[in-house]
């Protein structure tokens, strides 16, 4: 167990909430001048089907550019997760389960709907600015809207990035925040737009802004600065970090952003309470509903760039901001995992925790994360990085646990966020459409360590500039690509970046990864033959359009 933070109630954490009828503040340290409001989320009306005891609840916590090796239960020693290796005790641990793409879009695309990513325009499935229209078509059949169906009250806290609005016309930021992801099956929302490290930075409930000043609205742009704007590039001596080209826009608490923004100050978050903000609602969100089944998807922020723990985990590692905030995570992780003790709800709820991708150090901010790594793997010893279509940006934690139901262990069997949908399906009951979830396996056979269970024998992963590879068995196929700025980086990324060069692969790779895990020598001129029937297995599965 942690110390005396891991004890205390999260309601009264430093970012002290009171989520009553009304319009509370949040109560932020002195030193932190700007005020955030949160709404209340209302208790869902929507009729139920079955009481909550026939039915599990299910939360699914995603870190964002967790890697293989950053947690305890994955052989970390430089960070101590004591909560999430509690977890993985307590549950089963798969060692061969995969994020659908290196980078957060993407994936998240994909663990949403069940189709991978590369199979949509790259302008969605890219990784998006802030101000980019909705990704997911309203009214499409998405892991939210598959529990909704079937009678749970759907949650988001944390972490949105896929997009808002219909396209037509920009984003009203100052009114109603729509299509989103209410018109994707969720019943409350409470997130933030895109990134960390891009603006809009403020958070949004349902439809609106949290906060907002109506004599202040919110302007946005990924094209042009606005007049008397504070710009990381004009005024590198008022930030708390120093950052690269891409990440040295607008100025909000002390950290440049891609992406410029003005006004909307009473509404701007402050990172240091951000944890503390969405724990309270996730909690929230779990009190409300406790006496109904709920999906509750938390996407947290930890350990994307920019790192800015809340001060009580400053130091809590040896590895500077990045060793802190995954010490965070781990806090938070404890803090749901005892809101679920404290109601009694722990049987009752299928809790799964995983990544979006693999992990990255240096990510357009100079917060010591490479100089202060040391000894620390944090892709586990695999081969590459988030942005990679290397096993290092692609293989993630996944840790499910259902006291009663899944037996603690192991598993080597073949996973991935996408096949989260047809699972869902397959534990309430619901049928997916044809043409839903092309790309996803019922994988609850496997979970539940079934007799009949059958793990995946393939997947399709994705890297950024086109970069695309097939994992079939112990073989890893690689075809040659050619960079695409579109499939890159996003807005202001630069082609000569080594997060983008090293993506490019010149020629086709084969990987044997038994023989060589790290993927260390490429085979392909040895397996001729291998790379052919890869290569047209790849092409007939790029050509699928129903399950």
């Amino acid at each position: 167990m942690r110390d005396v933070r891991s004890v205390a109630p999260a309601t009264t954490a430093p970012a002290e909430t009171n989520l009553g009828a009304t319009l509370v503040p949040v109560k932020l340290k002195p030193h932190l001048p700007l005020l955030v409001c949160i709404l209340t989320i209302m208790a869902p009306s929507r009729g139920r089907t079955a009481p909550a005891s026939d039915r599990p609840n299910v939360i699914v916590i995603l870190a964002d550019d967790l890697g293989y090796g950053d947690l305890g239960c994955y052989g970390a020693k430089a960070i101590k997760t004591p909560q999430i290796d509690q977890l993985a005790a307590q549950g089963l641990r798969f060692t061969q389960a995969y994020a659908p793409a290196s980078t957060c879009m993407p994936s998240r695309y994909s663990f949403l709907t069940g189709d991978y990513a590369w199979r949509q325009p790259p302008r969605k499935t890219s990784i998006l600015d802030g101000d980019a229209p909705l990704s997911i078509d309203p009214g499409s059949t998405t892991l939210p809207a598959l529990f909704q169906r079937a009678g749970y009250a759907t949650g988001l806290v944390g972490k949105w990035h896929l997009g808002l609005g219909d396209g037509q016309t920009p984003v009203d930021w100052n009114g109603k925040v729509s299509p989103g992801p209410l018109e994707i099956g969720l019943d409350h929302a409470f997130y933030f737009p895109a990134t960390l490290d891009r603006v809009p930075c403020v958070f949004v409930q349902d439809h609106n802004v949290v906060g907002l000043d109506p004599g202040d609205p919110i302007s946005v742009s990924y094209l042009h600065p606005f007049p008397g704007g504070a710009i990381g590039t004009e005024h590198p001596h008022w930030l708390k970090m120093g950052a690269d080209r891409q990440h040295s826009e607008s100025i909000i608490n002390g950290i440049s952003r891609i992406g410029y923004m003005s006004g909307g100050h009473a509404a701007r978050w402050v990172d240091e309470a951000m944890a503390d903000t969405l724990l309270a609602q996730a909690t929230h969100f779990i009190e409300q509903n406790r006496d109904h089944p709920f999906f509750l998807y938390y996407a947290a922020h930890e350990p994307h760039v920019p790192r800015v723990p809340g001060p009580r985990f400053r130091g809590d590692t040896d590895l500077g901001p990045r060793g802190d905030s995954i010490a965070e995570f781990d806090w938070v992780v404890g803090r749901i995992l005892h809101t679920l003790d404290r109601l009694d709800l722990t049987k009752n709820t299928l809790v799964i925790l995983s990544s979006d991708n693999g992990p990255i150090l240096f990510d357009g901010y100079y917060d010591g994360a490479q100089e202060k790594n040391g000894s620390h793997e944090p892709a586990g010893g695999l081969r590459g990085w988030k942005y990679l279509i290397y096993e290092g940006g692609m293989r993630v934690p996944f840790i499910a646990r259902w006291p009663g139901h899944i037996r603690p262990g192991e598993s080597s069997g073949m996973i991935c966020l996408t096949d989260l949908l047809a699972t869902a399906a397959d534990l309430t009951g619901q049928p997916l459409p044809p043409d839903a979830g092309i790309d996803s396996i019922d994988a609850l056979p496997l979970l539940l360590s079934q007799p009949s269970a059958k793990a995946r024998t393939n997947l399709v992963e994705q890297g950024i500039s086109g970069a695309i590879a097939l994992r079939e068995g112990d073989w890893k196929y690689v075809p040659a690509n050619v960079a695409t700025q579109a499939s890159g980086m996003g807005s202001g990324a630069n082609p000569n970046d080594a997060r983008f060069r090293d993506s490019i692969i010149p020629k086709t790779l084969l990987f044997n990864l038994v023989d060589d895990p790290t993927e260390s020598h490429n085979v392909a001129a040895d397996h001729p033959d291998k790379v052919a029937e890869l290569a047209r297995e790849l092409a007939a599965i790029q050509k699928e359009t129903r399950r």
